[in-house]
């Protein structure tokens, strides 16, 4: 699930779980209390008008999963147990769309006074628009392989895959036409992993970044990440060029027209209409 609004709350707070985890080797073999908080965040709107549990997520459940998973696993560090226990949580619920989940270790192995040590996390799911493209071999195949690859990640839902146009080459490298379209995702990968995950689809499909703009089995590029403003060595999000292409405006504006850049302050809809 994701949602740009729904911010309503459940909460948990001190679940005790007896569970094994810690760096050290008796922390493994022996033991120890742990406390979970964690809050949801999701919409309730319509299981207060219903009345219907159906309609929200069940703390019981909840509170059984996470004692489960915190006995069931064993991580060295506070860290690592709580990035894949929220994943998990994420995963099993799919009317959580962000949260916030510590895990409190009130007898850490620390030869001094102290009341208690945890690790706290906000994790949740992110909306990113994907341009996708071909002009080599079978594009079509090409495409489809790429959103088959990104459907059976564990960690993406493809939500939806806009219709494919044919386009001229663009940078003035002289090749064959592109098959082009945009893919929307809701994914647990920050930025840069899906980067690297587009990537190695890229590679799976025979890509070589040889000539700049020139010819390519498949190219994958992150439009959009939420309404994120990021940038690194590898990467610029929203994609500092997307404005000006109307190969990616085209497809992007048929399944989200009002999608707001967050640095021009337009919709996709108006920069295509400028353009």
């Amino acid at each position: 699930m994701y949602s740009e609004w729904a911010k309503d709350e459940i909460r948990i707070d001190r679940l005790e779980i007896f569970a094994h985890h810690g760096v050290f080797p008796e922390e493994a073999r022996d033991g120890q209390i742990f406390y979970v908080n964690a809050t949801f965040y999701t919409d309730v709107h319509k299981a207060c008008e219903e009345d219907n549990l159906a309609y929200s997520i069940d703390y019981g459940d909840a509170c059984f999963f996470i004692t489960e998973w915190m006995q069931n696993n064993t991580c060295r560090l506070l860290e690592a147990a709580a990035e894949k226990l929220a994943r998990a949580l994420l995963l099993k619920y799919d009317l959580i769309c962000e949260l916030d989940l510590e895990i409190l270790k009130p007898h850490a192995p620390i030869k001094l006074p102290f009341g208690c040590v945890s690790v706290k996390v906000h994790r949740g799911w992110h909306r990113s628009y994907i341009g996708v493209g071909s002009n080599m071999g079978d594009r079509e195949r090409y495409i489809k392989g790429a959103v088959e690859a990104l459907e059976a990640h564990p960690l993406i839902k493809v939500k939806r895959v806009s219709e494919l146009i044919v386009t001229k080459p663009y940078g003035g490298v002289e090749q064959e036409d592109f098959l082009n379209g945009v893919l929307e995702l809701e994914t647990l990968l920050n930025p840069e992993e899906l980067l690297e995950t587009l990537q190695k689809i890229e590679s799976a499909a025979g890509r070589k970044r040889e000539i700049h703009w020139g010819p390519r089995t498949l190219d994958l590029d992150i439009l959009f990440f939420d309404a994120l403003c990021y940038r690194s060595e590898t990467l610029v999000i929203p994609h500092p060029d997307l404005q000006n292409r109307r190969f990616v405006l085209e497809p992007l504006a048929a399944i989200a027209p009002y999608m707001c850049h967050p640095l021009m302050g337009k919709t996709v809809a108006g920069l295509l209409k400028e353009l």
